[in-house]
């Protein structure tokens, strides 16, 4: 009485996999769009990184600093040294 109960089963089979063929495809293209975006902004992210090394770089030429693998690690000591030598 819903309207389904005249439906040939064969038929009510094939609109449900059409449907959740649609749907699939649906859901692929939005996680295509999506996975396209997250990849297309961590380029952009890259680039950026690039560019402020590059900066970070020419200022450091700028001053006279030579570039170091890991800035942190010897500018530690140095300042330790000069608060010592600021407080003595």
């Amino acid at each position: 009485m819903d309207g389904h109960d005249s439906e040939d089963p064969k038929q009510s089979t094939a609109d449900m996999t059409v449907f959740v063929q649609n749907l699939l495809q649906q859901m692929q293209t939005r996680f295509q769009t999506m996975s396209d975006s997250i990849i297309s902004k961590i380029d952009d992210m890259g680039g950026r990184i690039n560019e402020l090394e590059q900066s970070i770089n020419d200022l450091r030429a700028e001053m006279g600093v030579e570039s170091s693998p890991s800035p942190e690690a010897p500018a530690k000591p140095e300042e330790e040294e000069s608060n010592k030598e600021g407080s003595a």
